[in-house]
């Protein structure tokens, strides 16, 4: 740094940092015991997350106002019941390679009752049709670039909304050091950090992917979690193990039950591009928003 930069000795310069990074580690400690002598609470650290800048746009579980227009929005038959379990199509971007292939036979087993078909040389708005008369509930679009998975387009049938994610940090099943296979059950599903209007629409998108069980409590578990507009998929397993308890006194069992968690795959990250009105429709269709980072103005403001 500036206070070691004139010594030209490498040793000497060495030593020094060293002794100034330990001194100001030394301080550091001595200024966290005394704030904990005085009784002080321990500083919040700032960080992007904690100093985000609420809008208009953010909303609380109790607002009655969501809680109306949610009862009568695009997924209230799928939440309340009345339209049955989903049934999700799954297909892929023409002239698709194995890689698409894989992803989607995964994205098969984490959700239940869902088929895959080949995209032949249908265009996607034919596609989105058939499947709807078909009578599926959601439709998945798996969109490669250059034998890369680049896109993920979902959408809820048959009035939408329709929603496009660029897909990042892609890692299938056999990628993940100490994976395993998923069972045939359903997962349970945990949707964190979703605070906005958008946010929530999201949450709902994906929610209607899988059945409707409030209380179910199951050992696969599926988790969608927002963080500054990115959204990081991660599925998982518990498993539980009987070990030995070296701890254990005489009388006590010599073992005992741990629980730890196994990925299963697939793991991957979401970034909303875009949220459209009713079906897929490239030409005619209506946008309820639209990413436009030129016209971000603030750092600590997102849509999720």
């Amino acid at each position: 740094g500036a206070a070691t930069r004139h010594i030209k000795n490498k040793l000497r310069r060495g030593e020094v940092l060293a002794k100034l990074k330990r001194e100001q580690r030394q301080a550091k400690e001595e200024r966290r015991r005394q704030r904990k002598e005085a009784g002080l609470p321990t500083p919040v650290p700032k960080t992007i997350d904690d100093l985000r800048e609420k809008d208009v746009t953010f909303v609380e579980e109790e607002d009655r106002e969501l809680q109306l227009d949610e009862a009568s929005d695009e997924f209230a038959g799928h939440f309340s019941g009345a339209d049955g379990p989903p049934h999700t199509l799954i297909t892929t971007s023409r002239h698709a390679t194995l890689l698409s292939f894989s992803f989607a036979k995964e994205l098969q087993d984490l959700l239940p009752n869902s088929v895959f078909r080949k995209r032949k040389g249908y265009e996607l708005k034919r596609v989105v049709q058939l499947a709807s008369d078909a009578g599926f509930t959601n439709i998945i679009v798996i969109n490669e670039d250059r034998k890369r998975v680049t896109g993920l387009l979902v959408g809820h049938l048959p009035h939408g909304p329709t929603a496009l994610f660029r897909v990042s940090n892609l890692k299938l099943r056999k990628d993940i050091p100490g994976s395993g296979r998923p069972l045939q059950t359903q997962p349970e599903l945990i949707l964190n950090n979703f605070v906005t209007r958008v946010g929530r629409r999201m949450a709902r998108l994906v929610g209607a992917l899988f059945p409707v069980e409030p209380v179910l409590r199951a050992r696969q578990v599926a988790t969608f979690h927002n963080q500054r507009d990115f959204m990081f998929f991660r599925h998982h397993r518990y498993v539980f193990e009987e070990r030995e308890d070296r701890r254990a006194k005489k009388g006590e069992p010599k073992t005992r039950v741990v629980a730890r968690l196994q990925e299963l795959g697939p793991r991957f990250t979401l970034k909303l591009k875009s949220l459209q009105l009713g079906p897929f429709n490239a030409r005619y269709g209506e946008y309820e928003w639209v990413s436009a980072p030129h016209r971000q103005t603030s750092r600590r403001k997102f849509v999720l």
